[in-house]
């Protein structure tokens, strides 16, 4: 039977890297799709979609990560890793107290993940660029709604260590071996 697991944390924790390695030692994995949303709108001319429209910004992203979800249900892999899943949209809308269609929130208890695991801030190797503006202390605060958000549907989230990024994505894969 298939798992799917969905990596999630405040922005720069590592995650996007992690899933990197999963994939290039042959896992399927759904990459975060908010930075090409992001992008697209930079080409449109606008900066930060997210800022300036955020229901708009996380129905693109509520559409792409069910899309995702659903392409990872018909396909043969026994595990389907994710950068993120749907409650992170609610999570980010919670964090900047914006009202929001109640679809997001059933959509989170509709398509579930099997586990979650959690990149807590790290300083050490937190950046900003041209897709990811929020500053550190922002990340945390973000950190913490995701949290919330989850731990709300009732989930268990297995905090990954600070680490190399081979070292967290064993740790992943270790766990699942031993719990899964």
């Amino acid at each position: 039977m298939q798992k799917k697991i969905v990596l999630i944390g405040g922005p720069g924790t590592g995650k996007s890297s992690v899933l990197k390695q999963l994939k290039s030692s042959g896992f399927c994995c759904m990459e975060e799709i908010s930075r090409q949303i992001t992008i697209r709108a930079q080409e449109e001319g606008v900066e930060q979609l997210f800022l300036t429209e955020p229901i708009l910004f996380s129905k693109q992203l509520h559409k792409g990560r069910k899309e995702q979800y659903l392409e990872a249900s018909r396909s043969n892999n026994n595990l389907v890793f994710f950068d993120r899943g749907l409650p992170d949209i609610h999570a980010y809308l919670d964090y900047t107290k914006e009202k929001y269609p109640s679809y997001f929130k059933e959509s989170s208890t509709k398509y579930r993940y099997d586990y979650v695991f959690i990149f807590k801030p790290w300083k050490e190797i937190f950046i900003t660029d041209g897709e990811r503006y929020e500053s550190f202390k922002e990340a945390t605060i973000i950190d913490t709604y995701l949290e919330k958000s989850y731990r709300d549907l009732n989930y268990t989230l297995i905090e990954v260590p600070f680490d190399t990024i081979k070292n967290r994505s064993n740790f992943i894969l270790n766990w699942l071996k031993n719990n899964a």
